[in-house]
């Protein structure tokens, strides 16, 4: 994003931001916070793409590595930048989001942040409505940093918001009406014939991407096809913690994620409907055969909105989300990102 209020930053840093491509400081991984267009504080960790080594004294082990600015700098020249969403209740240092980093960093320039109400960010969560507003923050930031070709790759409820924000930059003007006020909308509620079918009707967003903010490329693993499913055990449990006060106070003291309590008003474009509008920009669809949480009806309707643009892959044996993806299957997907962003 070249412009526009979701590309602003609250630097921690002092500029030029030190582990920007072509500065002195070039491989180091470096810390800071991004600032929504609705305001939210999103805690960001921007790393050059490099082989992963064994780390450094007092660093967790390959959490930064060796070299002469903390990284062997030997990704592929013209590699572009992964922007990294995770699933509900995961945040930019969970051990599994860490792990799918460094993976891909062997590809190129990765930047993880934290959604709103996780970890270090602030405000609360509202379960891939408003945290379309984050990652545009995370992209507009991987363009200010020079990057030209932008890859987002989201897992389980990040799978969702990366869909989104590619369908909606494929709107004129790149999103909605007039912002409403921070963080309107919670995740409850009932699907129904009302929900929206175009960017001017989600929850009111602004700041949303422009053609600059849009990615390259976008790979969505283990993501639900459509709102409110309740078929499986885990996502059971999953209404209980988003729409019950006690579930909340779970989710805020023991998992770490502060929920909003309000419903969404109006319901976000589902998935599905965000798919089709995502052409031209090249889309892998990637799911276990075992994820426990969305049977393989999801990738399946996923697929088929998407048509021929889109790319599915049914992995055999593999589970949901972060948690389950090989190293194998990360670095397939890189591969596939490098040859498919621009």
């Amino acid at each position: 994003m070249s412009s526009g209020s979701a590309g602003r930053v609250a630097r921690t840093t002092p500029r030029p931001y030190d582990g920007a491509p072509g500065t002195a400081n070039a491989g180091t991984a470096v810390r800071t916070f991004l600032r929504t267009a609705d305001g939210v504080r999103i805690d960001c960790r921007y790393e050059p793409g490099g082989t992963p080594g064994p780390g450094l004294p007092g660093t967790a082990a390959g959490d930064r590595e060796d070299g002469p600015h903390g990284v062997r700098a030997d990704a592929p020249e013209g590699a572009p930048v992964f922007v990294v969403a995770h699933g509900f209740t995961g945040d930019v240092d969970r051990p599994h989001l860490r792990r799918v980093a460094r993976a891909l960093r062997r590809h190129g320039a990765v930047l993880t942040f934290s959604f709103r109400g996780h970890g270090a960010s602030g405000g609360r969560s509202t379960v891939g409505d408003r945290e379309v507003l984050d990652l545009a923050a995370a992209v507009g930031r991987a363009r200010e940093l020079g990057h030209t070709r932008v890859v987002t790759v989201g897992f389980s409820m990040g799978g969702s918001v990366v869909l989104r924000h590619a369908a909606l930059g494929a709107g004129a003007g790149g999103g909605g009406g007039p912002a409403g006020p921070a963080e309107p909308s919670g995740p409850t509620g009932a699907a129904g014939p009302g929900e929206p079918s175009g960017p001017a009707g989600l929850s009111g967003l602004s700041g949303l991407p422009d053609r600059q903010g849009r990615p390259d490329a976008v790979v969505s693993v283990s993501a639900p096809a459509r709102w409110f499913y309740r078929g499986t055990a885990p996502m059971r449990r999953l209404h209980w913690l988003v729409t019950r006060p006690e579930g909340r106070l779970v989710g805020r003291y023991g998992l770490r994620t502060r929920i909003h309590h309000r419903q969404w008003d109006p319901v976000p474009l589902s998935p599905v409907q965000a798919v089709p509008r995502i052409a031209p920009t090249p889309l892998l669809i990637v799911h276990g055969d075992r994820d426990g949480y969305f049977p393989l009806d999801h990738p399946r309707m996923l697929a088929a909105a998407a048509g021929d643009q889109g790319e599915l892959w049914i992995e055999p044996g593999m589970g949901h989300a972060e948690n389950a993806v090989t190293e194998a299957l990360l670095h397939r997907i890189g591969d596939w990102a490098v040859s498919r962003a621009g």
